[in-house]
């Protein structure tokens, strides 16, 4: 089976391709995931020690911190930005840092918003997000 869905674009940014890693918990960019390795470092969140970078990563929620753009801005600038995301739901701040990076000229991932009911069917399997926000695997 190769699941292709239709989401809706948050922010546009370059084509995403690798290992979806979907998240089981919200988390929270400040102080759970490090900046400098794209790691999830929050010990008590159940992806701990897997690293979001260059994975299409599928976040069910995010736990509120105004610095979370600045992290993914910082993962952005490190080179250890997921290739994609993909959010149940629209997180001003922590796309922001997207926004913010691609006003620097940096190559930003692009963010999608699709229901969470279709993360599943995703999870480990390599997948392609594209430009128009269509999600499929490969």
């Amino acid at each position: 089976m190769s699941p292709t869905v239709q989401g809706e674009i948050l922010v546009p940014g370059a084509a995403g391709e690798g290992r979806a890693l979907v998240l089981t918990a919200p988390i929270s960019f400040w102080g759970g995931v490090d900046p400098k390795s794209g790691r999830i470092a929050d010990v008590r969140h159940p992806q701990c020690g897997e690293t979001i970078s260059e994975k299409v990563l599928f976040l069910p929620g995010t736990i509120g911190s105004s610095s979370a753009s600045a992290i993914l801005m910082e993962l952005v600038h490190s080179g250890h930005a997921p290739a994609a995301l993909v959010l149940h739901e629209p997180d001003a701040i922590l796309l922001l840092g997207l926004i913010v990076a691609r006003e620097m000229g940096w190559q930003t991932p692009i963010a999608v918003k699709l229901g969470s009911a279709k993360f599943p069917a995703f999870g480990g399997r390599e997948v392609v997000a594209a430009t128009d926000g269509s999600i499929s695997v490969k």
